[in-house]
């Protein structure tokens, strides 16, 4: 009972704000005490009110109160401290609507530390203590602090629910096994407990293996934001690099024309004013003359008249003016007319290259992670229609059957010239450019073949790694022979199994950065699948080797 004493004297000498006991203690009109300080942060917030209240009954005051300390209650604070006495408990102690209080505090409750679905009831720390030092009461199962223990009392029995029915899904009491729910499916509450935590378990597994497989969904969306940030810088950089290229060629045309322009404008100048100087100096010369003759029209010896007139009278042949062709504008004239034509043949060049541009750079395929083909008909629905390019094949390959199949001839084939035909290596590329999903498959006969995958600026010229599939950065290639598969890229061979075929799938996703090799017979295996970045769009390639009569042939699968 002292101690209850104790703990009212707090709560007596405790500010209803701060919840503390009170500083620098103050009594409003109405008796109620406060803290100095909390009291006025009260009433600045009502000033816009100009009707001051009391935080605990709401009495109001008009106009504020003059606050003034309480020398009494300030004493009386200051003698509890010295005897030990401390606060009431801070706010958070407290229970709020949100919180599970305890069942055993007057007045204003805790919090409760923990429930007792025994005792049916929930107690702060305080009034725990029973639990872990009466010797009954230690028996009892504590729980986290709830609000719903009353729904463990059967509403018709008033009994705890100890007991679960199967049949109707619903939790019972002893009684109710007996009764109502007699002859039903029912088992303790704890059994079905452990057969629901073992289902648990299950469902946990199948969301974390769920929430693994969305993170790594995540993780490849992240790599291809990357891709498709690093794909677009290059590709800003490459064509500024271009038109850079592009306008400095056409400021050097537009230098050399105007070059050539003013050149030309200097000779025709000086051509004019030389032509100028000669006809002011006949102008000057015939000025004299006339000057002379008109003189000479006014002498009176007629002597001097007759002897005089035949030297003066007589002129040397004179330039006709009517000659002068005056013409400066024509050859600005053609100037112009080249300039315009070849600015009409560039607009017609980019009109055309243009619409191939914009159409590159929309083709956007769907970013989110799309479900891999299972079976073949799946892949199928990728199947494209690729042809093997006649200006990429090797001199010793006869294209056949719609360029779709290759043969290794015994002697060279009579191909014209061409800048991107393999000159060394008995190997050729498709025609189409392979962007989005493509799947196609490739049947050979003979002793071996490589089907393979290449970006267009993998070098023609020569018989280097630089030139061979899978033997650079440029290509991936499958090497196919009677006994064995190998991967190679950059130089890298990695020997793979699977079912020896005559045909071979390969499936492409671009934009996933996704290549997949198929053996083909009755059934379809994956033999190797590779994860990268494309940073291009790839064709379709094949490698053949001596002897001759060896083929390959991409195969129409629609």
């Amino acid at each position: 009972m002292a101690q209850k004493g104790v703990q009212l004297d707090q709560e007596t000498f405790c500010c209803s704000i701060c919840l503390d006991l009170l500083k620098d203690p103050v009594t409003v009109p109405c008796g109620h005490s406060y803290c100095m300080n909390c009291i006025k942060a009260h009433w600045d917030k009502e000033d816009e009110k100009t009707v001051y209240s009391c935080p605990q009954c709401r009495q109001t005051f008009t106009p504020r109160p003059v606050l003034l300390k309480s020398t009494m209650l300030a004493d009386l604070v200051e003698e509890m401290k010295k005897t030990g006495l401390q606060a009431a408990p801070a706010d958070h102690c407290y229970a709020g609507p949100e919180d599970v209080a305890c069942d055993v505090c007057t007045g204003r409750k805790l919090k409760a530390h923990h429930s007792c679905p025994v005792c049916l009831a929930s107690y702060c720390e305080k009034h725990l203590q029973p639990h872990f030092d009466a010797a009954p009461l230690k028996k009892h199962k504590l729980v986290e602090p709830s609000k719903k223990l009353q729904e463990n009392i059967c509403s018709h029995h008033d009994e705890v629910m100890k007991m679960f029915c199967r049949t109707d899904q619903r939790s019972i009491c002893y009684l109710c096994s007996v009764d109502e729910h007699r002859g039903h499916d029912t088992v303790s509450a704890a059994a079905e407990r452990t057969e629901r935590q073992r289902e648990l378990g299950v469902s946990r597994q199948n969301i974390q293996q769920r929430i693994h497989d969305r993170e790594k969904d995540v993780k490849l969306l992240h790599q291809q934001v990357e891709a498709i940030n690093r794909s677009a810088d290059k590709a800003v950089e490459v064509s500024e690099k271009i038109f850079t290229q592009l306008i400095r060629l056409m400021e050097k045309r537009r230098s050399n024309v105007e070059r050539q322009v003013r050149f030309q404008q200097v000779a025709e100048l000086s051509r004019v004013r030389e032509l100028q100087e000669k006809l002011e100096q006949q102008i000057t010369a015939l000025k004299s003359r006339d000057a002379d003759l008109e003189e000479l029209s006014h002498t009176e010896d007629h002597n001097l008249f007759l002897h005089s007139y035949p030297s003066l009278s007589h002129l040397s042949e004179s330039t006709d003016s009517t000659s002068i062709n005056i013409r400066p504008h024509r050859y600005c004239l053609a100037v112009t007319a080249a300039v315009s034509e070849a600015r009409d043949k560039l607009q017609e060049v980019l009109r055309e290259k243009w619409t191939n541009i914009s159409q590159t750079v929309t083709e956007v395929d769907v970013l989110l992670p799309q479900p891999e083909p299972k079976t073949r008909a799946d892949f199928l629905q990728y199947s494209c229609d690729i042809t093997l390019d006649p200006n990429t094949v090797n001199t010793w390959l006869l294209l056949s059957d719609g360029n779709r199949k290759a043969t290794v001839m015994s002697q060279q084939q009579s191909y014209s010239r061409h800048p991107d035909r393999f000159t060394d290596l008995f190997q050729v590329l498709s025609r189409e450019s392979l962007t989005g999903h493509c799947y196609w498959e490739v049947e050979r006969r003979g002793r071996g073949v490589c089907v393979a995958v290449a970006y267009k600026n993998i070098r023609r010229a020569g018989d280097g790694n630089e030139c061979v599939f899978g033997y650079n950065d440029k290509s991936w290639a499958l090497d196919c022979d009677n006994s064995s598969y190998n991967v190679r890229y950059n130089n890298v061979h990695t020997p793979v199994s699977g079912p020896r075929s005559p045909r071979v799938g390969v499936y492409l996703d671009h934009i996933a950065g996704i290549l997949s090799f198929f053996s083909i017979s009755e059934t379809m295996t994956l033999l190797h699948r590779v994860q990268t970045t494309f940073t291009q769009p790839l064709c379709a390639g094949l490698t053949f080797y001596w002897p001759p009569g060896d083929t390959a042939e991409l195969c129409q699968v629609k």
